[in-house]
């Protein structure tokens, strides 16, 4: 019963988390995500890797030998392209054209474009719907396993189910991993391989893992890293953590076994477009040369600007948004003070630490048109666990319960409408919450949504997925118990 109760709230977790990523959908205009769609449909459609049929979306193409390419590392896309051609062989279906013509004719939707734009146009509406398709499956599914594979990993820390529970939906809900679970950015994929490459080494970690186990640990470490580059300084922790965990030469060579599927994909890739083995998209990038061009692909070293616009500034500041996470400061201190699963503690803090300093080198820290410090969300993860470790500790007591519910509740509300409001995300606008996303909230200018298919606007369009949480809530007010939460339980 006991097992059979963890696994109906890991299912209770996922379909909250699902629910909430898939309700909104990706954002029209966004080169990042047009980008990496143009790639896919370009492979599918054209049978050829340049997007000189679709640059025109996006403003993330690189121009080399008399073709436009997309310049972002190509894993989110070859991951979609099975998932294209399944929405492209089921558009001309009656129940999905019935959709695209419904929206085409949606006076909700059409509410939300621009004056002086196009309108909803078939190609439009088409490559929408492509879109939300392969997003939900690339994206949105495992950003949703992701909280219950959290909440999972906490039962290694916390007894208790209520602050393993809640600890993982603050991840899913109240942090920048919630706008990114719903859009065709590489971030949340790349937090799902590394965090669930962790994971099946952690729970082996007292016995031999097996050697299909290590080869999905590198097919998840290497497709990480053709992903999103620099989420190899989380990668190789993780690698040596499995090296340490095993202590056998094996372990390094079954995951390199792993990791050269998508090793050999990445250089192929290069090798038909630029005649090299090593990644190139970006020095052709024919806008933002001269970032580009500064220091090593943008990179020199560790700035304060830098490091105080991704924590404490008011523009992209990820404390700033999402306070809660300072809890994880707390948790951190807490593990480190019990003594226990140190390695584990060594791998997460340097998730933490490697990225924070990574991004503080950036003289593109900012993230573009944003919610939060977009680039730091594959170490989210891993400071979630000290979150839910604070959690269980401080919410034995009154005082603590307030502080975890005021900063809960300001990362909550902060969050939902940075994600929620425009049909954009934030701006260059300085202090986005409460000049840019908090007047559109209050005007009604909420994101596209499901809601809208129903004829829905504004904040009333929110009503269903209200109805939908509701629910759940219920249903988790029915299931669960009060017990006595432990701390770091002893190894």
């Amino acid at each position: 019963m006991i097992r059979l109760k963890r696994y109906l709230l890991e299912i209770c977790i996922f379909l909250t988390l699902l629910a909430c990523y898939a309700y909104f959908f990706p954002r029209w205009a966004s080169w990042s995500q047009n980008s990496r769609l143009d790639l896919v449909m370009a492979i599918v459609d054209r049978g050829t890797l340049a997007i000189d049929e679709y640059y025109q979306n996006t403003g993330d193409y690189a121009y080399y030998n008399g073709h436009y390419y997309s310049d972002k590392a190509p894993g989110l896309s070859f991951l979609a392209i099975p998932f294209y051609m399944v929405f492209k062989a089921v558009a001309s279906a009656p129940p999905v054209d019935w959709l695209m013509d419904r929206v085409a004719h949606s006076s909700a939707f059409e509410a939300t474009l621009r004056e002086d734009g196009t309108g909803l146009l078939p190609q439009k509406i088409y490559f929408a719907m492509a879109l939300y398709f392969v997003t939900f499956f690339t994206i949105s599914i495992p950003s949703a396993l992701l909280g219950a594979l959290l909440y999972r990993v906490l039962g290694f820390f916390i007894e208790a189910e209520r602050p393993r529970f809640f600890a993982a939906l603050t991840y899913g809900l109240a942090t920048p991993a919630f706008p990114y679970a719903g859009m065709f950015f590489s971030h949340q994929l790349v937090a799902f391989l590394l965090f669930g490459a962790f994971y099946l080494i952690f729970r082996q970690r007292k016995a031999q893992i097996s050697r299909w186990q290590l080869v999905v640990v590198g097919l998840f470490l290497g497709w990480s890293v053709i992903t999103e580059y620099p989420t190899i300084l989380i990668a190789g922790g993780v690698a040596l953590y499995a090296l340490w965990s095993q202590r056998a030469i094996r372990t390094v060579l079954w995951i390199a076994v792993g990791a050269l599927v998508p090793g050999i994909l990445l250089m192929a890739y290069d090798w038909a477009i630029f005649g090299s083995i090593l990644p190139k998209g970006y020095f052709y990038s024919v806008l933002y040369v001269e970032k580009h061009h500064t220091g090593f692909l943008s990179l020199t070293h560790p700035r304060l600007d830098a490091l105080w616009g991704i924590t404490f500034g008011s523009f992209r500041g990820l404390f700033f948004l999402a306070p809660v996470l300072l809890l994880a400061v707390v948790g951190f201190g807490i593990w480190l003070h019990k003594h226990i699963h140190l390695p584990e503690w060594t791998v997460c803090t340097w998730a933490v630490i490697s990225f924070l300093l990574f991004n503080g080198s950036s003289i593109m820290w900012e993230g573009g048109f944003a919610v939060g410090p977009r680039y730091l969300l594959p170490m989210l993860p891993f400071m979630a666990i000290g979150l839910g470790v604070a959690w269980g500790a401080l919410t034995t007591r009154w005082a603590g319960q307030l502080i975890v519910g005021v900063l809960t509740l300001w990362s909550v509300v902060c969050v939902w409408i940075e994600t929620i409001s425009g049909q954009s995300f934030p701006d260059w606008t300085p202090n986005p919450l409460f000049n840019y996303s908090l007047p559109k909230f209050v005007s009604g200018d909420i994101a596209r949504n499901l809601g809208m298919g129903l004829g829905l606007r504004g904040h009333w369009s929110l009503i269903p997925l209200a109805i939908v949480l509701a629910v759940v809530a219920l249903l988790w007010l029915c299931m669960s118990g009060r017990q006595p939460t432990s701390v770091c339980p002893p190894e």
